[in-house]
């Protein structure tokens, strides 16, 4: 894997064409530099992302019943501004 740096001039210029299609940042890329580098294998359509994160995980989000590990439940994101400011 391959973690790259970008100057702050294009990483703005990368949102905004990632924002234009419809897509992440990192997508974008990815599909870009598969068209430029593996032109011939591209024999799918570029990926694009038709979702919010919100909607990615909401049927993952309180999904647990912490009861059934603990009995009396975890409850650790309750009250968490309270819990948050004591600490």
């Amino acid at each position: 894997m391959i973690t790259i740096t970008l100057p702050p001039e294009l990483e703005r210029v990368v949102s905004e064409r990632a924002e234009q299609k419809g897509t992440t940042a990192e997508i974008y890329v990815l599909d870009e530099l598969r068209l430029r580098f593996l032109p011939h294998a591209a024999t799918s359509p570029p990926t694009t992302v038709q979702q919010t994160t919100e909607d990615y995980w909401k049927d993952y989000i309180g999904c647990i019943d912490s009861s059934d590990v603990y009995p009396e439940g975890s409850n650790l994101s309750e009250d968490t501004g309270r819990k948050f400011a004591a600490l």
